[in-house]
């Protein structure tokens, strides 16, 4: 069966070059287009796409609030996000809206193809470059436009290090051969890294640092 898609655009020639690429593929049948997010919700009132290729930057409703309101209403739809921006917090905002997959809007008529199957298999289809930053988001604490920094609860870095080899798992003693510092010294960090993050063992020191995107 043909997979039904519509789209959220308002540049009139990404629009064609994306259904340029669509009408390549004959199982992929384009159900309906939009200039904006508005737009889109309306018409989501006489059809029902399987996937919506959703812009970012649009007039009345952007892509981002657009995903929020479509998940609200058709949570079965799946969304790719085709953007020319791919900076970290409107990456971050997409996954968060519940975007299910995120395109840079030059990929290969190709790769869109495999895209839109691999995100109706379940999968996350990402651009390489946006893939890489999604680690980075992962990794790293996320500095948000609003000004407010990143916690680091003031650890040191030796701390930090410690932090992240008992995260892999292992004992005290391998942490001591492995930073070259004696079994003493560990307990000591350790005991200094419970009291920074406020808590009493292992499992809630990862919790938190998790939580917090303290890992690098």
């Amino acid at each position: 069966m043909p997979i039904d898609i519509a789209i959220a655009e308002d540049n009139y020639y990404a629009l064609k070059s994306t259904i340029q690429k669509l009408e390549k593929n004959p199982s992929h049948r384009i159900v309906g287009t939009a200039n904006n997010g508005k737009e889109l919700i309306s018409l989501l009132q006489t059809t029902i796409p399987d996937l919506v290729l959703m812009d970012i930057q649009m007039p009345e409703m952007n892509g981002i609030e657009c995903t929020i309101e479509l998940k609200k209403l058709h949570p079965q739809i799946k969304i790719i996000m085709l953007t020319t921006f791919d900076d970290d917090e409107k990456i971050f905002d997409a996954i968060l809206a519940g975007a299910s997959g995120y395109l840079l809007k030059e990929e290969t008529a190709e790769h869109l193809k495999q895209a839109i199957e691999e995100t109706m298999d379940g999968g996350a289809a990402m651009s390489a470059t946006i893939a890489m930053k999604v680690l980075k988001l992962v990794r790293q604490p996320l500095v948000k436009a609003t000004g407010k920094t990143a916690i680091d609860f003031e650890l040191t870095k030796r701390e930090f290090e410690i932090l992240e080899q008992l995260k892999s798992g292992i004992s005290y003693e391998q942490i001591a051969a492995n930073l070259f510092i004696s079994y003493g010294t560990v307990r000591k960090h350790i005991e200094h890294i419970y009291r920074k993050l406020q808590v009493n063992n292992k499992t809630e020191a990862i919790e938190i640092a998790n939580k917090n995107r303290l890992f690098h």
